[in-house]
């Protein structure tokens, strides 16, 4: 299998920044690997804040109604959609840079 398509993969599969390890890109990889940790961390914080939000008002209402958590959970809703929204753009940025792979790592691996 080239190299490309294993980076690739790589990216794709497992998390973006690993496909530019892999093609000696170090620099690049750790940006991608901590720019996905750092949205996926901040989605972890997100959730745990909705369902803090849910428990609030089961705590108030003393039963779980659907609509008091259906209103408690929609003013969380854009966030996820933003950090949604970023994370498929770095990991599709990701596995493309990854399978394209331009930069000066791989005109060393040429040369050599």
């Amino acid at each position: 299998m080239k190299e490309n398509i294993k980076a690739a993969l790589l990216s794709a599969l497992v998390l973006p920044g690993v496909g530019q390890f892999y093609r000696g890109r170090t620099v690049k990889g750790g940006i991608l690997v901590a720019l996905v940790s750092i949205v996926l961390l901040v989605f972890v914080v997100l959730a745990v804040l909705a369902v803090q939000d849910v428990l609030q008002v089961v705590r108030v209402t003393g039963s779980i109604e659907d609509v008091a958590v259906v209103e408690s959970l929609r003013n969380r809703l854009p966030a996820f959609l933003w950090l949604g929204g970023i994370l498929f753009c770095i990991w599709t940025y990701g596995v493309v840079d990854a399978f394209l792979g331009g930069g000066s790592a791989n005109k060393d691996k040429q040369g050599e």
